[in-house]
């Protein structure tokens, strides 16, 4: 499914802040509150959206520390099997697989640095796991959560 442009406005509006009304959105795209909503609904029964959430600062959890891990699997070890894997790791924020020599990539948040070690080593420890390398995050430079053409 492809997004004509007053549908990714409206993404883009609700990404930014999914706890805007459907006045102010309409007002934003053009569109009167009933019009806006019956749009979302429609996306949301297609599966162009899937939820809403709230975003939180992984500090405010105590979750200080953050670092990517690039994981190297053995031979025919599938996504399902990685992602089947890594679900047991609540410090895993995110997982892809990549392109490149690496076989996936994980975003991880801890509370300190042994922390992230610890987990670190339970990863690496997974039996289809041949080997890990790991980066830590300075200092993060930019984070984009929205959806949809900018406006």
């Amino acid at each position: 499914m492809r997004l004509n442009d007053l549908d990714e406005r409206i993404v883009h509006a609700l990404a930014e802040d999914a706890r805007r009304s459907y006045a102010d959105i309409g007002s934003e795209v053009g569109l009167s509150a009933p019009a806006v909503k019956r749009r979302v609904d429609r996306l949301r029964a297609e599966g162009a959206i899937t939820g809403f959430t709230v975003r939180v600062d992984p500090a405010a959890l105590g979750w200080e520390t953050e670092g990517f891990i690039e994981i190297y699997c053995s031979r025919n070890t599938s996504p399902a099997a990685i992602e089947r894997a890594l679900k047991r790791y609540p410090e895993v924020a995110s997982a892809s697989t990549v392109t490149g020599e690496a076989d996936a990539i994980i975003q991880v948040f801890a509370a300190d640095m042994r922390h992230f070690e610890r987990v670190l080593e339970r990863i690496a420890g997974e039996p289809f796991v041949e080997r890990t390398k790991s980066v830590l995050v300075l200092s993060p430079l930019l984070r984009r959560f929205s959806s949809g053409a900018p406006t």
